[in-house]
């Protein structure tokens, strides 16, 4: 994607239905199109090689190959690295959003968000953003503890707290609050510093710890140690 190319969606759901009122509202912004429509994950995969969008909205259940299998083969083939997707769910939270992030997916969205927390969640993705609400990070924390901290659904293996040897004082400082579901605004806020200093360490953080975006930056968080949720 260019600043002057619309954002390009591929559309990945086995409701027709649900797919047409997407189509619509995506087409009918400014600066984002729809590029192709997938019923099932096996498709998704096929499109996403095919069109090469900058973000896919994928279905988490659907027949035959579902968006989680979908999701993990997109986000594993590294001519499709631009690809961001964002898993839907008919909850914000359920059993499968951490798998969803293990297998790539810059996070997810409830079916039933308005229709601007849809067109900004893809503008987020696009952007190499994470979408993590604060309500969504704190179901995350749930999901992590009620699964043992372990691996997910063949995931990665849980990472031990030396994977965070190579990082900076600062660098675990913001990945903290990362972790914690904040902005980078917000992050610069809270640390004194510009949200552009945020993201280089947020960045730089990725890259050492092989995460490929910041939604698999608040697994790993929780994942080391680094970060205990508290009770409530």
């Amino acid at each position: 994607m260019t600043d002057e190319s619309p954002i390009s969606v591929l559309l990945a759901d086995d409701q027709a239905l649900l797919r047409s009122a997407f189509r619509v509202l995506v087409d009918s912004e400014p600066g984002m199109r729809v590029v192709g429509e997938a019923a099932d994950g096996a498709e998704a995969v096929r499109l996403a090689r095919e069109v090469r969008p900058d973000v896919v909205l994928m279905d988490i259940r659907m027949p035959g190959v579902d968006g989680l299998a979908a999701t993990r083969e997109i986000c594993s083939d590294p001519t499709l690295d631009g690809v961001r997707v964002v898993m839907l769910t008919t909850f914000e939270v359920d059993e499968y959003v951490v798998q969803s992030l293990h297998a790539g997916a810059s996070g997810f969205l409830g079916k039933g968000a308005e229709p601007e927390e849809l067109l900004a969640a893809i503008r987020i993705a696009a952007a190499g953003e994470a979408l993590l609400s604060p309500t969504a990070t704190k179901g995350l924390i749930a999901t992590f503890l009620a699964q043992g901290g372990g691996s997910y659904g063949g995931g990665p293996a849980r990472r031990g707290a030396e994977a965070l040897d190579a990082l900076t004082g600062r660098e675990r400082e913001v990945l903290v609050q990362v972790a914690g579901g904040l902005s980078n605004d917000e992050i610069g806020e809270r640390l004194a510093v510009s949200p552009l200093t945020v993201k280089t360490h947020v960045n730089r953080a990725m890259a050492k710890l092989g995460a490929r975006d910041r939604a698999q930056l608040v697994v790993i968080a929780y994942e080391t140690g680094l970060v205990r949720p508290r009770a409530e």
